[in-house]
């Protein structure tokens, strides 16, 4: 409880950030007018244009950051994250033949539903790839996954390449794969906000499985918890989560990474509360990340990937570090 106020508090001022952030900054001023309601042409574009993909960056980022936790719990390490796992890279698979392969399905079901069965299935992949050579522990996860995402990469772009034709322009999957929140509608949006509060939902119970899987399975499994049920059920709500985030955003990588040990930091181990901070973390991180990104070079926009890759990558070199000397 201690934490609403400074967490609400980092959120407003991410918010503020995002909305201030573009090719042409936005002053204090005209965002009070903004939230004031003024009805300018300047306040239209910055209430219908930029607010929308504020608001869906810090949705994107919120699914990042969950996504992160419940991987890192599952797989009970504190290197593990969606776009290192293969989860990321499954639903960009998914996610690339939506955006090339006319399936005669709305768009928007076809990314999604397409995008979740790319990330269980890569991350199913993980688990029977590291069980099966015997090396299921985190190192061994982890290299699994590094592997798994690896194939998945050059998958991806065989697929770019042999499924792309005069229709379909590859520079717009392309710039998709590299990361990038698109500005949704109002309606668009509020169907962003319903699943990404579902999916919250469907995640806050999985934490004392996730607590008792700290343990080790068979203190895990002497506390009732039927171990391996319960890693294919959260291994399902993660790749969902992950698969939302990536079909409204891309790949974006390390916010996963980042954003739990973050919260971490704040609240400690325990999922309960730190899967809630962890959405709230990444939401934060990826609308200051996206405002960057529109601000850094103008007129152009740089890809959102890029921009957390730069930050989360020596952020990611210093964890491996201080672990491998642990």
């Amino acid at each position: 409880m201690r934490l609403i106020l400074p967490i609400a508090a980092i959120l407003a001022l991410a918010l503020l950030f995002g909305l201030a952030a573009g090719h042409d900054w936005a002053g204090p001023l005209e965002i009070v007018h903004v939230l004031g309601g003024a009805d300018d042409l300047r306040a239209r574009l910055l209430r219908d244009w930029r607010l929308p993909r504020v608001l869906a960056a810090g949705l994107v980022g919120a699914m990042l950051g969950l996504g992160g936790a419940i991987f890192q719990g599952v797989f009970r390490n504190p290197l593990a994250e969606p776009y290192l796992l293969g989860a990321s890279g499954g639903a960009a698979i998914g996610a690339t033949v939506a955006l090339l392969v006319p399936l005669g399905l709305p768009s928007s079901l076809a990314l999604g539903g397409l995008a979740f069965l790319g990330a269980w299935a890569a991350t199913v992949l993980v688990l029977a790839v590291a069980r099966g050579s015997g090396a299921a522990d985190a190192a061994g996860l982890l290299l699994a996954g590094v592997a798994v995402a690896a194939m998945l990469g050059a998958a991806r772009s065989f697929l770019m390449l042999a499924l792309s034709d005069e229709s379909v322009s590859l520079q717009v999957v392309l710039s998709w794969t590299l990361g990038g929140i698109q500005t949704p509608d109002w309606t668009g949006l509020a169907g962003l906000a319903s699943l990404s509060a579902f999916a919250l939902c469907m995640s806050l119970p999985l934490s004392r499985g996730l607590d008792l899987l700290g343990l080790g399975e068979d203190q895990a499994r002497a506390f009732g918890l039927v171990a391996d049920r319960f890693t294919a059920r959260a291994v399902l709500v993660g790749a969902a989560v992950v698969a939302l985030a990536v079909a409204y955003g891309g790949l974006v990588a390390f916010v996963g990474l980042v954003a739990p040990h973050i919260a971490r930091w704040w609240v400690g181990p325990r999922h309960r509360a730190l899967l809630p901070i962890s959405a709230a973390t990444g939401a934060a991180l990826v609308i200051v990340c996206d405002g960057l990104a529109r601000a850094v070079l103008p007129p152009a926009e740089l890809p959102l990937g890029l921009v957390t890759a730069a930050a989360g990558g020596p952020f990611f070199l210093v964890l491996l570090r201080r672990r491998l000397r642990a």
